[in-house]
């Protein structure tokens, strides 16, 4: 592996912030401590600028290379998951029920490896910075730093993030062009209808003819509502009514999500959930109210930037997958694809348990691996 010597040589350091961060998880927006350590660190490598508190606890650097050039965003998730960790490691969480299960302190201890490098050397034109953002798995911190205006603020052109993939062996990228993780929108029914006693069914107006239904239509959605090529997923996810085996209850309430990798089959999708439901709720004559939340985009690489970082990957191990099948998670990167050009790429760390698993760990050895990839897109695209 053409890992930067340079960087091989504090992989010892990378592993130290990144262990310290896994004993200290922080939820949501709410990284203030996992911030100051973030910010700490720019300090010490003598970074050119330090901008605190975009979307709450986001960090965004500057460093600035040899004279005029392009402006390039890297980025780094924060956050970790409300999750009892189970790994039984000595450097294990601190914190009871939070827990690093999605590898975000080895993308933070990444991101900072490339720092430590670039602002080292300076060996490339224009500026980069270091976008480090909370919220990941919830409530869409990169919609925040977006809509607080980070890419007109620091007049950033293209932006790149990494994720560690414990399904794939160390040192392999993986990424495609197009579309690379899926939409998410979720909703809520409530079926009303008219309890009482189970025994007497004529005196009330029993909810759960309707809300079945209305589950046993959804999947028609997929299979009959969109061309088979087009990937669509439907899920039912909570189903709750009742409370006795001898009462028909008032309400019954159903839960799921919806995945999509296109905006055609997203709004398709959307529409097909409102009629079924109204249609249902209209039919059995029951009170019918839906609640459909529209969350991330999809996540959408641009095919220039995901074949000139594809080519960086290539450089760094030799090993890269182009044109990998599109996964039907999400991902809030989306938000700064959609206002600049850029690329996400998947980095294997070996095979282990996966993410959002109570036993997964980030694998330090991928650190320098992710952080030489980091530089070098830098001095690739900002020679000097």
């Amino acid at each position: 592996m053409a890992v930067i010597n340079r960087i091989a040589g504090f992989a010892e350091e990378m592993a130290g912030w990144r262990q310290h961060l896994h004993q200290y998880p922080e939820l949501a927006l709410d990284c203030f401590e996992t911030a100051k350590f973030v910010v700490a660190r720019l300090r010490e490598f003598g970074v050119d600028e330090i901008h605190e508190g975009i979307a709450k606890t986001g960090v965004a650097a500057v460093i600035e290379g040899r004279g005029e050039g392009p402006v390039t965003g890297l980025r780094a998730d924060m956050d970790a998951l409300p999750m009892v960790e189970e790994t039984g490691l000595p450097y294990a969480s601190k914190i009871e029920g939070r827990m690093h299960a999605c590898g975000h302190d080895g993308h933070t201890a990444m991101l900072l490896g490339a720092a430590k490098y670039l602002a080292e050397t300076r060996n490339f034109s224009g500026k980069v910075v270091l976008l480090f953002q909370p919220a990941e798995e919830v409530i869409g911190g990169g919609r925040i730093m977006v809509e607080e205006g980070v890419m007109e603020r620091f007049g950033i052109e293209e932006v790149y993030a990494l994720h560690t993939n414990p399904s794939d062996e160390l040192g392999v990228f993986e990424t495609t062009r197009g579309p690379i993780m899926a939409a998410v929108d979720d909703f809520t029914i409530r079926v009303r209808g008219t309890g009482g006693h189970a025994a007497y069914p004529h005196e009330c107006r029993d909810p759960f003819p309707c809300a079945l239904a209305i589950a046993q239509a959804f999947p028609t959605i997929v299979s009959r509502d969109v061309r088979p090529m087009d990937s669509l997923v439907v899920s039912l996810t909570q189903f709750h009514g009742g409370s006795a085996m001898n009462v028909i209850p008032g309400e019954v309430m159903i839960t799921g999500t919806v995945r999509s990798l296109t905006a055609e089959v997203r709004e398709h999708a959307e529409q097909r959930v409102r009629e079924i439901v109204a249609g249902q709720g209209a039919a059995f004559g029951m009170e019918v109210m839906l609640d459909y939340d529209k969350s991330y985009p999809p996540t959408v690489n641009h095919v220039a930037q995901a074949e000139f970082a594809a080519g960086i990957a290539e450089e760094i191990t030799g090993q890269v997958i182009m044109d990998r099948d599109p996964q039907m998670g999400a991902e809030d990167f989306s938000y700064m694809l959609e206002k600049r050009p850029g690329a996400y790429l998947n980095l294997g760390q070996g095979i282990g348990a996966a993410v959002h698993h109570p036993a997964f760990d980030f694998n330090d050895e991928a650190a320098p691996i992710g952080a030489s990839f980091f530089a070098r897109l830098i001095e690739t695209r900002h020679s000097v």
